[in-house]
């Protein structure tokens, strides 16, 4: 389940309807999605997308995307960190940046047109739709492993345009796992009446 961390305000958030409110006014939408059943151990690409076939369809219709596909990343994939420098600094795309995690974990920071930046940790069964020109940074946790489920209206609107404030490099790529909560960070129960 994931993990939202605002430092500014000092808040944190693990229940999903929290931070699923706590996202929308950003124009982020946020679910989780139930295990597909039917998956085996290790599943192929394809089975995965099988396996989520009626929950992508849907999400494919409500966003008008054409195509998904399932990324792979370990720590022995050749160019990991090349390719991870391509996405932790600030940018935006032209199409919304849709995941699904299936494995792993990973941190996004958003940088909202209003409101301090925070950052959400990505675990199996989150559902994250950053929209279009969001401003947005992503990392892995320790492990460098996910897996994920990505859709797209266009694959040309997924290029990183970078974003020269520099606001990447005040934050830390660190990851909570699941029952961490940092020293000193109040649990709220209602965010949006908080």
């Amino acid at each position: 389940m994931a993990h939202l961390h605002v430092p500014a305000e000092n808040l944190h958030l693990s229940d999903p309807d929290q931070i699923a409110a706590y996202l929308a006014p950003s124009g982020i939408f946020y679910e989780r999605w139930d295990s597909a059943a039917d998956l085996p151990d290790s599943p192929t690409n394809e089975q995965i997308l099988q396996g989520y076939d009626t929950q992508i369809r849907a999400l494919m219709q409500k966003g008008g995307y054409a195509t998904a596909d399932v990324i792979n990343v370990t720590p022995d994939l050749p160019n990991l960190q090349s390719m991870l420098d391509r996405f932790n600094k600030e940018h935006t795309h032209t199409d919304d940046e849709v995941r699904f995690i299936v494995k792993g974990r990973g941190i996004f920071h958003i940088h909202p047109a209003a409101g301090p930046v925070f950052a959400i940790e990505m675990h199996p069964g989150d559902l994250i739709n950053v929209p279009a020109g969001t401003q947005h940074w992503f990392d892995l946790c320790a492990d460098r492993t996910i897996r994920a489920i990505r859709l797209f209206k266009d694959n040309s609107g997924w290029t990183p345009y970078y974003v020269e404030t520099g606001v990447h490099g005040n934050f830390q790529p660190l990851c909570w796992g699941p029952s961490y909560l940092p020293p000193g960070l109040p649990k709220i129960s209602n965010p949006v009446l908080a």
